[in-house]
């Protein structure tokens, strides 16, 4: 099994911190945030290699963090701004093309920190040998704006997606932790082939579920989704209580 990990972003929201460091290796109770999102997702167990996907501007450093993990390979997908930047569906379909990936595949944003452990996604994930989305309850239908919003028949199986519902009905939002099996690695490029759009992941899942069965994992205790300073400051006073 491989997994990806999307940091080909310029975090601009958390300028000056980010001018000259991608967000995945900011400090986090004196981690780089990466390595504690990988002290959970690598619980998952069966992953051989960890790709990690940048752009030109910040595969230096990620380059620099990688020396002494020989199970990490980051892949520099050749973008210079936002302007010309892939999006995250497109650099994974760029990830799968440029190393001929046919194995499972996880998929976790790089500014994403989990406060539990994640390997149960993995042990359902080869459960349902489907696709597997992450799901959060956000808890405040007024936020669901800034997310999405899913709803699964009983046995977890995704019945509605929506990308930034203006009137949501539930407070479950999909995140940025996807499982997809080897057979369904062609519908990502079929995806990309048809001019759909390229970023937000989880618009794949939304034009996925339809077709195949795509089913949920209810993310465990608490989720930070690292994009503004105050939800980094608040990551790294938890965390630093914790270690």
């Amino acid at each position: 099994m491989k997994l990806i990990v999307l940091a080909a972003g310029y975090a601009t929201r958390l300028y000056p911190l980010t001018l000259d460091r991608p967000k995945p290796l900011l400090d986090v109770a004196g981690r780089p945030l990466l390595d504690l999102l990988l002290d959970r997702v690598l619980g998952i167990g069966g992953i051989d290699e960890t790709i990690v996907v940048t752009n030109a501007k910040f595969a230096p450093a990620f380059a620099e963090w990688a020396k002494g993990r020989p199970a990490v390979t980051v892949v520099n997908d050749g973008t210079t701004s936002e302007a010309d930047r892939l999006g995250a569906i497109g650099d994974i379909g760029f990830v799968i093309e440029k190393h001929g990936i046919d194995d499972d595949v996880v998929v976790v944003a790089g500014d994403n920190l989990f406060g539990s452990d994640v390997a149960d996604f993995g042990c359902h994930a080869r459960h349902v040998a489907a696709p597997v989305l992450a799901v959060y309850d956000i808890g405040d239908v007024a936020e669901m704006p800034k997310y999405n919003q899913v709803q699964t028949d009983a046995e977890g199986r995704i019945t509605f997606f929506e990308e930034k519902p203006e009137n949501a009905k539930t407070t479950l939002a999909g995140i940025a932790l996807y499982y997809y099996p080897r057979a369904t690695l062609p519908m990502i490029g079929t995806y990309l082939a048809e001019g759909n759009n390229p970023d937000q992941p989880g618009r794949l899942i939304q034009w996925m579920y339809p077709q195949i069965p795509v089913y949920t994992w209810l993310v465990p205790g608490t989720w930070y989704d690292i994009g503004s300073h105050e939800s980094l400051a608040e990551a790294n006073a938890v965390f630093s209580r914790a270690s």
